[in-house]
């Protein structure tokens, strides 16, 4: 879970970043924000590769857990009851 928010704080910081060195060149509102929001993808795609496999990989994780769990009260729920019930 760290590697996510730490992953969402770094994207957000470099977007914060980039807006801010934009609007020193002038760039204002819609043109500052789609600029901004261009370069900072392409600035995080670069820079947070590593943090972006390690955040995947926890995502995946947590994902392959919740469907064993889905999948084994599915598997419960349908198991064949005995007569004593």
């Amino acid at each position: 879970m760290r590697s996510v928010i730490f992953y969402t704080l770094a994207r957000a910081v470099i977007f914060a970043v980039t807006a801010g060195v934009l609007a020193l060149f002038g760039a204002r509102g819609f043109l500052l924000l789609l600029l901004a929001l261009l370069i900072s993808g392409v600035v995080s795609y670069v820079l947070l590769s590593a943090q972006r496999d390690r955040m995947s990989a926890v995502v995946m994780r947590g994902v392959r857990s919740q469907r064993e769990r889905f999948e084994k009260s599915v598997a419960k729920e349908d198991a064949p009851r005995s007569r004593a019930e």
